[in-house]
């Protein structure tokens, strides 16, 4: 078995774990290193525990939701695709569930069968796990020969990084990977949260909680007077601004942000034009003349966020549906078509799900996933810079480029 090839992995995460089961199940010996004593630590909290696998779609779709480097992503999701996900977790005993958006998760709802089914299937073909962390990858001439670890150096053939981004530092994600390929003169593109919450020039804490469901959320860049995204979904009011599905998406199509630069809007009522909304609300204004303004929207909109609105419309909360004026009601109207908030700034990258830039795509063979530069070094996983949107696809490009950096890893090529 001397030509056994020796791989060595940084980082054990779903990216680095798929890299660990592609490569043993093509001949090589491998090792897996990994800083914390648990392995998957950030996966485990991903989907709120629940951890939502990947999505139900066709190659073509799946694209189509990668906001970064998508063209990147083609060899590597159709080496190893969703269905190729889905029967990988079922296969190793964990059942699964499609949800609204077609998201799967694991049947149990629990992130932890997904962290121990990648764990047990790593092991199983004999990969070795050691709890070191790597302080520097080894080269000679342009050549892996290993790495140094807090515990020593070590001799490999061949090395795959899949560290991880920069957010969720708490989890291990601490911008190893990076430091690394820079010491290497591999190039890192500017690193910056994305699908992360908003905060907002306007004070939302008490409408904290308060879920929206089928609105359309509407970001614009106030530069360009341009829309940059525009979707219906949902979304969440948190203590500091604004938070859920949509926003997240909304987040990362914000470059360059500062504050002021955006204004998100929110149309409460999507599926009414302004003429039709108007006539609603006069409808319902006529089924109590005699009402306050603030007793009146029952019908239209969650309580919790009546109060809310009935300040920043400017009619007072006590005055008779009868008293307002046809102006007053058509500028109401229009706060319901467009609620605007003034974007402040993200939240720290800490709160981001995904690390917006990374390795340079341009220096990583995406038929391989291996380094242009540095022979023997591959990528895998949120290192690189490649992002999607929520709803599955970040984790599946970690399962896709790990899968592809394993077997190549293990051939040799």
């Amino acid at each position: 078995m001397d030509s056994q090839r020796k791989i060595a992995i940084i980082g054990a995460g779903p990216a680095g774990m798929m890299s660990a089961i592609y490569a043993s199940d093509n001949g090589a010996s491998v090792t897996v290193f990994e800083k914390n004593q648990c392995v998957g630590k950030k996966l485990a909290i991903t989907g709120k525990g629940r951890c939502n696998v990947t999505n139900d779609c066709d190659n073509a779709e799946f694209l189509k939701n990668v906001i970064a480097n998508p063209k990147f992503l083609y060899a590597s999701i159709s080496n190893f695709d969703t269905q190729d996900t889905k029967a990988f977790f079922e296969g190793a005993g964990v059942p699964l569930k499609t949800e609204r958006g077609r998201r799967v998760f694991p049947a149990s709802d629990n992130a932890h069968d997904i962290v121990n089914a990648l764990k047990s299937q790593m092991l199983s073909r004999g990969c070795t796990l050691k709890n070191e962390k790597v302080l520097a990858i080894l080269t000679d001439n342009g050549r892996v020969r290993g790495l140094k670890t807090s515990r020593g150096e070590y001799e490999f053939d061949a090395v795959i990084c899949a560290t991880g981004g920069i957010s969720y530092p708490g989890t291990g994600s601490d911008g190893d990977g990076f430091k690394f390929a820079k010491s290497l003169g591999i190039k890192v593109t500017e690193l910056a949260p994305s699908l992360v919450p908003l905060e907002t020039s306007e004070n939302v804490s008490e409408i904290m909680g308060l879920s929206l469901k089928n609105i359309t959320l509407t970001a614009i860049d106030n530069e360009s007077g341009k829309a940059v995204y525009s979707e219906l979904g949902e979304m969440l009011f948190a203590h500091f601004g604004l938070t859920g599905p949509l926003v997240l998406s909304a987040s990362s199509h914000m470059k360059n942000m500062k504050n002021g630069k955006y204004t998100v809007t929110i149309d409460l009522k999507p599926a009414l034009d302004l003429g039709e909304l108007d006539r609603r609300v006069l409808s319902d204004f006529s089924k109590g003349t005699n009402k306050d303004f603030q007793n009146s929207l029952g019908a239209l909109l969650p309580s919790k966020i009546i109060p809310y609105i009935v300040r920043r419309s400017g009619i007072g909360a006590t005055t008779k549906v009868n008293e307002i004026t046809k102006e007053q009601r058509k500028a109401f109207v229009s706060l319901l078509k467009g609620l605007s908030f003034e974007i402040k700034g993200f939240r720290p990258i800490k709160e981001a799900i995904i690390t917006a830039g990374g390795i340079d795509a341009s220096e990583i063979n995406p038929s391989t996933m291996k380094s242009k530069k540095i022979d023997g070094l591959y990528f895998a996983g949120e290192v690189i810079d490649t992002h999607a949107y929520t709803g599955g696809y970040n984790l599946q490009i970690a399962f896709s480029t790990g899968a592809l950096a394993g077997m190549h890893s293990a051939w040799g090529d």
